[in-house]
């Protein structure tokens, strides 16, 4: 089983195209269109690869969950990548900056970055092939 698509409601769905687009060149837009939703007419729009995708929703209305509070809610998403750090490079090319500076353990690194509707996304680059070190938590 794998995860094969996320559905994001965004507030500008122009905007998180392009952080996508910056954070997955290999990504295309695969679909989109109209419909309606429960009243309110709404472009959607799948981009992603022949295997996983993300549906961003445009009209969202409201602010995203404070990442600093204790609300439910969604607390973020990650992706693997083979390089980090040119995925961090293209992402500020963009004009994105990074939310945290993430940690450097033994098996792994990560950056997280907040997306233009301000879901949290945590980019993650495995350094070890080893599942017992990919996986050691140093913190535990």
């Amino acid at each position: 089983m794998r995860l094969e698509h996320i559905n994001l409601v965004v507030s500008d769905l122009d905007k998180t195209l392009t952080f996508y687009q910056a954070a997955f060149p290999h990504w295309h837009v695969r679909g989109q269109g109209q419909m309606n939703w429960y009243g309110k007419d709404r472009r959607w729009l799948h981009f992603g690869d022949d295997q996983q995708y993300i549906t961003f929703n445009d009209g969202g209305e409201g602010k995203n969950r404070d990442l600093s509070s204790q609300q439910l809610g969604l607390a973020h998403f990650a992706f693997t990548t083979s390089n980090l750090q040119s995925l961090i490079d293209r992402l500020k090319q963009a004009g994105f900056t990074r939310s945290s500076g993430g940690k450097q353990l033994t098996g792994r690194r990560n950056a997280y970055f907040i997306d233009p509707t301000g879901f949290e996304v945590e980019f993650a680059q495995y350094t070890a092939d080893d599942p017992a070190i990919r996986n050691f938590y140093e913190d535990e």
